[in-house]
C-alpha cells in the first residue's frame, strides 16, 4: 500500500488508524451483518453512533450543557444563510469582520436578510492579515458579530478573539476546529464543515447556545431552522450517517492523542518547523503576516510561476501531494491539519531545502 503525505486543504488527510478502523467495520459493523452506510438512521445501533459522536464532541471541546450540538448537511456555505435566517431576529443588524474570501461570501449572503455592517476588513492587503479591530465601530445593537477564525486560502488566523460584550460571537471554524483549545462559552454559535479536521465532506457541525434557538425569521424554510434540528436531535430527516460515524472515529482518535491541548502543542511545533525555514529562506517567501500566521494552512510563494510548477512537480514525485495554492492566490499551500504527521512536515521542509 502506498500512502502519500496529503497536504490538501479539504477534503484532507485523515488519521490512518481511523481509515483502518472504518475499513475493518465496512462490511459488518459490530456484528450487525451490514455496513453503517446501509443502516437505518432510526435503528438503535445507529442511534448509539450519533449519540456517542455528540458526547465525544462535547468532551473534547468542553461544550457546556446549555449548547446544542447539531450534525447538519450543506457544508459551511449553507451556514452563510442559516446564521442570518436564525439570528437576525431583534434589530435585524449584524457585524461581519471580512478577513478572507469565505468571510466575504458569508457577509454577502447575510446582506440578503438584514442590515450588515463591516467594522473591519483586510481586503486591501489581499487578506494577508487579520484586520485591526476598533470596538467603537461595532454595531451596539447587533444581533451577532461574525468572524472566520482561520482563513484557509490566505493562511491567517485569529490569535485574539474580538470582545463583543453581550453581542453573540458567531464563528466559522471550518479549517481550525479542534486544532487548538478554545473557550466555547465565548461564542454564541460555532459552525464547521467536517472535511478538514473532523472527517469526510458532507457533514457540518453546529454548536449553538440554546437561547439563540427558536427565533428564526418567519420566512425561514423548515430545513434551515436550527430549532427543527435541535428538537429532533439532528435526525429530522436522514442525516449524513456515514460521515457522522467517521467523525465519531476521528473524535476517538483525538481523545487517544491526549485531546485538543496535546494536539495544539503538536500543531504549533509542525507550523514552527515550516515557518522557521521560510523566515530564513532567500527563495521561498511566506505570504501571511507573522502575527496572524495559521497553524493549519501555511502559504508561501516562489519568484516565478515556472519555479512554482517545478516545485509542485518535484513534490508530487516524492509523495508530497496537493501543495498547489488556491486558484485565487496561486503559490504554494501546505495544509497541516491534525492528522498530518510531523514526519510529513519534515519531508516537506527537506524538499524546500534541496529545491533552494
Amino acid at each position: 500500500m502506498k500512502r502519500i503525505y496529503n497536504f490538501a486543504a479539504g477534503p484532507s488527510t485523515l488519521p490512518l488508524s481511523v481509515l483502518e478502523k472504518a475499513q475493518s467495520e465496512l462490511l459488518d459493523y459490530k456484528g450487525t451483518g451490514m455496513s453503517v452506510m446501509e443502516m437505518s438512521h432510526r435503528s438503535k445501533t445507529y442511534d448509539s453512533i450519533i449519540t456517542e459522536a455528540e458526547a465525544l464532541m462535547r468532551e473534547v471541546m468542553g461544550i457546556p450543557a446549555n449548547y446544542k450540538v447539531l450534525f447538519l448537511q450543506g457544508g459551511a456555505t449553507m451556514q452563510f444563510s442559516m446564521v442570518p435566517l436564525n439570528l437576525l431576529s431583534k434589530s435585524g443588524k449584524a457585524d461581519y469582520i471580512v478577513s478572507g474570501s469565505f468571510a466575504k461570501k458569508a457577509m454577502q449572503e447575510a446582506q440578503r436578510y438584514g442590515q450588515i455592517n463591516v467594522p473591519a476588513t483586510s481586503e486591501s492587503e489581499n487578506f494577508s492579515c487579520i484586520p485591526d479591530l476598533d470596538k467603537s465601530k461595532f454595531t451596539k445593537d447587533a444581533d451577532y458579530l461574525h468572524i472566520t477564525t482561520n482563513n484557509t486560502i490566505y493562511g491567517t488566523r485569529y490569535t485574539t478573539l474580538p470582545d463583543t460584550g453581550n453581542v453573540p460571537l458567531v464563528a466559522d471554524m471550518s479549517s481550525n476546529i479542534l486544532s487548538e483549545v478554545i473557550d466555547v462559552k465565548r461564542f454564541g454559535l460555532i459552525y464547521a464543515g467536517a472535511q478538514k479536521n473532523l472527517g469526510p465532506s458532507g457533514t457540518t457541525v453546529v454548536i449553538i447556545r440554546e437561547d439563540l434557538i427558536g427565533k428564526a425569521l418567519d420566512s425561514t424554510p423548515t430545513m434551515l431552522n436550527y430549532k427543527t434540528h435541535a428538537d429532533n436531535n439532528s435526525m429530522y430527516n436522514t442525516p449524513p450517517t456515514y460521515g457522522i460515524y467517521i467523525i465519531k472515529l476521528v473524535l476517538e482518535w483525538i481523545k487517544e492523542q491526549g485531546g485538543v491541548e496535546k494536539l495544539q502543542k503538536i500543531n504549533e511545533k509542525k507550523a514552527k518547523i515550516i515557518y522557521d525555514y521560510l523566515d530564513g529562506s532567500k527563495l521561498l517567501k511566506g505570504t501571511a503576516a507573522k502575527k496572524d500566521r495559521s497553524l493549519m494552512n501555511v502559504t508561501f510563494t516562489l519568484p516565478s510561476d515556472e519555479l512554482t510548477s517545478q516545485f509542485i512537480k518535484q513534490a508530487d514525485a516524492q509523495g508530497l501531494g496537493s501543495l498547489k495554492g488556491h486558484r485565487l492566490v496561486g503559490g504554494i499551500r501546505a495544509s497541516i491539519y491534525n492528522a498530518m504527521p510531523i514526519e510529513g512536515v519534515k519531508s516537506l521542509v527537506s524538499l524546500m531545502e534541496k529545491f533552494e
